[in-house]
């Protein structure tokens, strides 16, 4: 069973995490079953780019982004070369050390 490695984040996990994944799950819904809120405002449909993380270690092990993700990653916060939605990035059978990054573009978040 993968890994997944969140690296600490002052709001949303700051003692970071290891949490067990199962392969097909995305680095999302490992997250959010798991208590660590990430944003989604567009309810996990690649809409938006609130669930924006960073692929530290076993990027290319992902699924492939599709040019809607890529799209969207374009007007991401910090975009990285190892950027992905979290809510896209489904894990494979490979460890995973993931960043959330400390902001996020949101124009209009009702938890506020």
């Amino acid at each position: 069973m993968p890994q997944i490695i969140f690296l600490p984040h002052p709001e949303l996990c700051p003692d970071g995490a290891a949490l067990e994944a199962t392969s097909g799950e995305t680095i999302l819904d490992v997250a959010l079953k798991n208590g660590i809120s990430i944003e989604h405002a567009c309810e996990k449909s690649c809409a938006c780019t609130t669930c924006h993380v960073v692929v530290r270690e076993g990027f290319y092990s992902l699924n492939e982004s599709d040019e809607l993700e890529e799209d969207m990653l374009d007007k991401a916060w910090g975009l990285e070369p190892e950027s992905r939605l979290g809510c896209q990035a489904r894990v494979s059978d490979v460890d995973l050390v993931v960043e959330i990054p400390k902001y996020t573009i949101n124009m209009v978040s009702e938890g506020h």
